[in-house]
């Protein structure tokens, strides 16, 4: 009954670990018309839940021309939604600025029961969102 046990515990453990194996990772989006602006969205979701965000843009009609906004905090997994956390004592500062407490993305791959020849990169995209220009941004690993 012990190995039972034991056996049964290693085996979900592994299967919640290759879940959050598949979430990790570097996310990134790049909008850019090389006339007028260009927006980049980097997002690191790392193993150990913390998460770091940036965000560089170069607008040629604006002052500053040139801006970078940081985030950072925690991340956790439920039902392929991703909830950012953030601790407005230890994760923002003046680097730091951007507040991702309500945030929600959710997880996009494609199915492993889908055996289709099209291609659907791994992503997530932000359904929720206090950051306004983050809601709808879609990040691709």
């Amino acid at each position: 009954m012990k190995i039972f046990l034991t056996t049964l515990l290693v085996l979900c453990s592994i299967g919640l670990f290759a879940q959050s194996q598949q979430l990790t990772g570097n996310y990134r989006l790049v909008i850019e018309n090389k006339e007028e602006h260009l927006f980049e969205f980097d997002l690191s979701l790392n193993q150990d839940g913390t998460f770091n965000f940036q965000h560089h843009s170069i607008v040629k009609n604006r002052i500053p021309t040139e801006e970078n906004k940081y985030g950072k905090g925690k991340w956790i997994e439920k039902n392929n939604m991703i909830q950012f956390i953030t601790n407005s004592k230890n994760d923002i500062d003046q680097k730091f600025t951007l507040d991702f407490s309500n945030s929600k993305a959710r997880f996009i791959t494609k199915s492993p029961r889908d055996k289709s020849d099209r291609v659907i990169a791994t992503s997530l995209r932000f359904i929720e969102s206090d950051i306004f220009w983050m809601k709808g941004v879609t990040v691709i690993q």
